[in-house]
């Protein structure tokens, strides 16, 4: 190793990742010479005399950026985990020279006659499996990406790359500036009415943590869920929930221009190679194919759930009505639906706490994989890592091969993005000495520790954890020889499917039983609240499948050409929005100006929002197999894991599940899970 790799940790990086020398000073000079030795790899592959090959074109072109996808995945990992002043300036400093770079590369025009070469080659026609695939979604990226326009179209293209990762990039600083810009400190105890104990105590730590005397709340997942459940004080709620729904909608931290220019930007961008919408350019990679069999397919699940959702609504007011409530607001509606819940169930939510300590969650998940796809988890001690409560562990299968590691990373912070994901570092692949181990990590911002007592989890936050170990799970146990094709490098209404599936094990009385119990005196769930649990499971589940499918139909409206140029995205946005809301958005609701999911990132969610209604359908259905076979059945997880988690993208989603289900799915499963049948 040089000298200069040597001193900068990002030049070199393998397992165990060095988080703890990883500085904001080292992320430009690194990411310079890593583009740098990209685009001299480039420059060969384009040049190069011998005739074109598999190895010397396509298993070129697939390693050409791998340095450089690790560093960068890395440094935007710790901006979303440890950002501070100093990393996010050197983040907004290369990420435009980074983006420039990768929308080159299609545009490279010896690149493009090379791959043209090769794809009119003898070998390349005798091409089969994971290898003619590549070849088939190179030259198809290629093009999407810019490879046949004219020199004018193709910088103006680069062009859109680029600030397109920047406008994005500042959005998501936006959010969370905003996020970590509000708080709200109680210093009169009566007014905490209603809030569970465990609330209680985390405001009264996050209180004393910033040094000041009460009780704090924030717009944090596990301290706005608990005010908007819990609080009986209205006019605290409806702070809160105004606070929350204004998000970067105003000064210093506004995003309602950045909307604008990130969805023209969008739509010029598809308008260039040759799409009509910038829907149309997404889904054409995707399993929907295209916006009209996307929008069929919300469409269809809207009217099944409408006259469902409708009940749901009447219940709610005339419940309200009854305690003596007037008009329902926004801010009423979870903290009525707890009520309502526990007078139908007798099932309050966090009874449950006692009996989902993290530590036991995190084992039970271990030995449930350990059961279906015969993994090894245990933990890596010793490792660096960027906050002291992060948690590293190794994946290996049952004969002893390694098959990745990953970081497990739980508890929210301040300079911690908010929500739950899981983070791809380095992407092993296949090779003939053997597979490459990967490397991920899984966040989220669950509740923490109090005091003397451990993290002690929601059923809802317990889904969340098996839903991100879905991901890894993915990303880990990939045997794919392409790297971009490996992972979770899949069809975006296709990558949720294995992590929503996993959920499914949060609702079994065996899978319960191997790891909640109580965490002071080690008992199982009781009977008659397991029993609750599952009678409460599909309550107002129309009103959650509603609110999923309005997201998926503003997606569409922004990205698929259907808003007046001159509008009010905002108002737009609330005015669709509200026909999937049990009650009326008041003028100042701005949800989508915080909406991380579709403009956070030059791609992400948008045109894609659908996918999580879409993979539920996977899901629920793919989970039938299990039910029939038995939640623990080894054939069944094992072929699981062959036909969807070790292949990535080798092979056409469908055709993975039909390997899979022997069939095509079905949306009668999720229908029937979310009690949505009768």
């Amino acid at each position: 190793m040089d000298s200069q790799n040597a001193a900068n940790p990002l030049l070199c990086l393998s397992f165990p990742i060095p988080f703890d020398r990883i500085k904001p000073e080292h992320v430009e000079p690194a990411i310079r010479r890593l583009i740098a030795e990209s685009e001299s790899r480039k420059r060969k592959l384009g040049e190069a005399s011998r005739a074109p090959e598999f190895d010397n074109t396509l298993r070129a072109l697939d390693e050409l950026t791998a340095g450089l996808d690790e560093a960068l995945a890395v440094v935007k990992h710790l901006e979303g985990v440890a950002t501070t002043a100093e990393l996010r300036a050197a983040y907004n400093a290369i990420q435009p020279l980074a983006t420039d770079f990768y929308a080159g590369i299609p545009l490279d025009e010896k690149i493009w006659n090379r791959i043209k070469e090769y794809a009119g080659s003898e070998e390349a026609s005798r091409l089969s499996g994971v290898r003619r695939r590549y070849l088939n979604k190179t030259l198809e990226s290629f093009r999407r990406h810019g490879a046949e326009l004219g020199p004018d179209g193709k910088a103006s293209l680069a062009a859109i790359e680029v600030e397109l990762g920047r406008l994005t990039t500042k959005f998501a600083e936006n959010v969370l500036d905003a996020t970590n810009a509000f708080e709200l400190v109680i210093r009169d105890e009566r007014r905490l009415s209603g809030l569970p104990k465990s609330a209680i105590d985390a405001a009264r730590q996050s209180a004393q943590q910033k040094g000041v005397a009460g009780w704090r709340f924030t717009l944090q997942e596990p301290s706005y869920h608990a005010v908007m459940t819990y609080l009986d004080d209205r006019g605290i709620r409806e702070e809160v929930w105004r606070a929350g729904a204004t998000r970067a909608a105003a000064a210093p931290y506004d995003n309602r221009n950045l909307l604008k220019k990130i969805l023209d930007l969008r739509h010029h961008k598809a308008a260039l190679v040759g799409y009509p919408n910038f829907s149309d350019y997404v889904l054409a990679e995707r399993m929907a194919k295209d916006t009209h069999r996307a929008m069929d397919f919300l469409c269809d699940l809207e009217a099944r759930t409408r006259p469902y959702f409708e009940r749901e609504n009447a219940e709610l007011e005339l419940f309200f009505r009854q305690l003596g409530g007037g008009e329902l607001k926004p801010w009423d509606v979870a903290y009525v639906a707890e009520k309502l819940r526990r007078s139908r169930y007798d099932f309050d939510e966090e009874a449950l706490r006692p009996y989902f300590p993290l530590a036991a969650v995190v084992a039970g998940m271990f030995e449930i994989a350990r059961r279906l796809f015969g993994l090894r988890i245990m933990p890596v001690e010793n490792v660096p890592v960027w906050d002291a409560q992060v948690r590293c562990y190794e994946i290996r299968d049952e004969d002893g091969t390694l098959l990745g590691r990953f970081y497990a990373d739980w508890h929210p912070r301040e300079n911690k993005r908010s929500g739950a994901w899981m983070d791809p570092l380095i992407t092993g692949v296949e090779t003939a000495e053997g597979l490459q181990p990967h490397v991920g990590a899984i966040c989220g911002n669950l509740t923490e520790p109090v005091g003397s007592r451990p993290s002690l989890l929601t059923h809802r936050e317990v889904e969340t954890i098996f839903h991100e170990f879905g991901h890894l799970l993915h990303h880990c146990l990939s045997r794919v020889e392409i790297r971009s094709l490996a992972g979770t490098n899949v069809a975006w209404d296709f990558v949720e499917l294995p992590s929503q599936i996993m959920e499914n094990w949060c609702w079994e009385r065996e899978a319960l039983d191997l790891f909640a119990r109580h965490y002071e005196t080690g008992e199982p769930i009781p009977e008659d609240l397991f029993q609750k649990i599952k009678r409460a499971r599909t309550f107002r589940s129309a009103s959650a499948q509603m609110r999923q499918l309005g997201f998926g139909r503003l997606d569409f409206a922004l990205h698929g050409g259907l808003l007046p140029p001159e509008c009010d995205i905002v108002a737009v946005s609330r005015s669709i929005l509200e026909k999937y809301s049990p009650v009326e958005l008041p003028p100042y609701y701005a949800m989508v100006t915080s909406f991380t999911h579709l403009f956070a990132d030059p791609v992400g969610y948008a045109a894609g929002y659908y996918s999580y209604k879409w993979a539920e359908v996977l899901d629920a259905d793919a989970f039938t197999k299990f039910q029939q076979n038995g939640v623990f059945d080894r054939e069944t997880g094992m072929l699981f894991r062959r036909t969807i988690l070790s292949r990535g993208d080798s092979e056409d989603p469908a055709e993975l599940f039909r390997a899979f289900m022997g069939r095509e799915p079905s949306p009668e499963a999720l229908m029937a899970r979310l009690g949505l049948t009768g």
